[in-house]
């Protein structure tokens, strides 16, 4: 019998929200479709991150304590353990290519900083590490990208992106979801005494939260009431959550929820009526797929990002993402049960693509490439 062949996966820097969804993600994906054939070896920050059977963790803890001990990892130590390990290849999940000997090797870049425009100087005081993600970002991209096999972006718009900046023509285009059923939740047909919206999003300035705070101020100086819109932030994650809490807590029909558990957010989507969406920057948009796997209405930016991670959807509407007022007019008409849902179609982008993380783990292992 001969021996499995081995691939490592790295995560060493996801530890949070839709990065460390696609950590996991990646990993059961790898396990279903790997196991027998190859052995896992998942890097982590902590293991507890990790829940999936039939893999090697191995804990790098010292990871998030500064960027030079990251850069380390990245730079050099990586390349000693590649040595050691002798993988058959190496998939890096987070932006910077590992110098990893000879090895074949992907990373998957999801970290869209580098392409975001600074609207404001008070941006910077209240999310200090997005002009250093904005400034640094490219250039760490850029170094030893060249050295793999595949780079992977979430979208075409980030591919058109890292083509015209780094020149690399192997990037692959893949969507970071499973292959599920959506769940067929009608819209509600029975009087609730709320009609509940959510946005769920780590305290980040692009994430644009500000902008739904003022759209539910909006309503209410309408006379709008019986909704409520849930944000899952507490104020004690960053100056950012800080400054919201200090400037909305007190504002009608706002819920100021927290960080969600995973079985937490299931119980959010089955409970809420439309999910929100008004990011400014996103690779991709994860809770618009989640909210798309429970049949939930979208009212999602109008941004080629987001017409991306919609997709194929009779339940959507797109809106401004810098405009309050429209964001209000919107949420009104779907409270009070008017037409504001429609259609939305996208034509797939073209190969090399992966339409989920299976597709993408054949894709990267040779088994089989993606669909047309």
């Amino acid at each position: 019998m001969s021996a499995r062949k081995k691939i490592i996966i790295s995560g060493v820097n996801l530890i949070e929200g839709g990065p460390l969804t696609v950590l996991r993600d990646c990993v059961d994906a790898a396990v279903q479709h790997l196991s027998g054939e190859w052995e896992i070896i998942v890097l982590v920050h902590d293991k507890a991150l990790i829940r999936t059977m039939g893999v090697t963790v191995l804990e790098f803890p010292l990871s998030k304590r500064s960027w030079l001990r990251r850069l380390y990892y990245e730079w050099w130590f990586f390349r000693r353990l590649s040595k050691k390990l002798n993988p058959d290849f190496w998939l890096s999940l987070h932006d910077i290519t590992p110098f990893v000997g000879s090895c074949p090797q992907a990373v998957y870049c999801h970290n869209a900083t580098p392409f975001y425009r600074i609207i404001s100087a008070r941006e910077i005081w209240l999310d200090p590490k997005l002009l250093m993600f904005s400034l640094c970002y490219r250039y760490l991209y850029g170094i030893g990208i060249h050295r793999n096999k595949f780079v992977i972006v979430q979208q075409e718009w980030l591919r058109r992106e890292f083509k015209q900046l780094f020149k690399v023509p192997n990037i692959v285009v893949a969507y970071p979801v499973s292959h599920v059923e959506q769940v067929k939740v009608p819209l509600q047909s029975t009087p609730r005494d709320k009609y509940i919206f959510i946005y769920p999003s780590l305290p980040r300035v692009f994430k644009n939260i500000e902008l739904l705070c003022d759209a539910v101020k909006i309503l209410n100086l309408q006379g709008i009431s019986g909704f409520e819109v849930r944000l899952t932030v507490d104020g004690s994650e960053n100056r950012y959550a800080t400054y919201l809490l200090k400037k909305y807590a007190s504002t009608p029909g706002l819920q100021f929820i927290g960080r969600q558990t995973r079985q937490e957010m299931v119980a959010q989507y089955v409970s809420c009526d439309c999910v929100l969406f008004p990011s400014r920057l996103e690779t991709w948009g994860l809770p618009i797929s989640e909210a798309k796997a429970w049949g939930k209405p979208l009212l999602v930016s109008e941004l080629p990002y987001a017409h991306e991670a919609v997709g194929d959807y009779d339940r959507v509407g797109f809106v401004d993402p810098r405009n309050p007022e429209e964001w209000a007019y919107k949420m009104k008409l779907a409270l009070t049960g008017e037409a504001v849902f429609h259609e939305a179609r996208i034509m797939r982008p073209e190969l090399p693509f992966a339409q989920d993380w299976h597709e993408l783990i054949k894709l990267l292992t040779n088994d089989q490439p993606p669909s047309v």
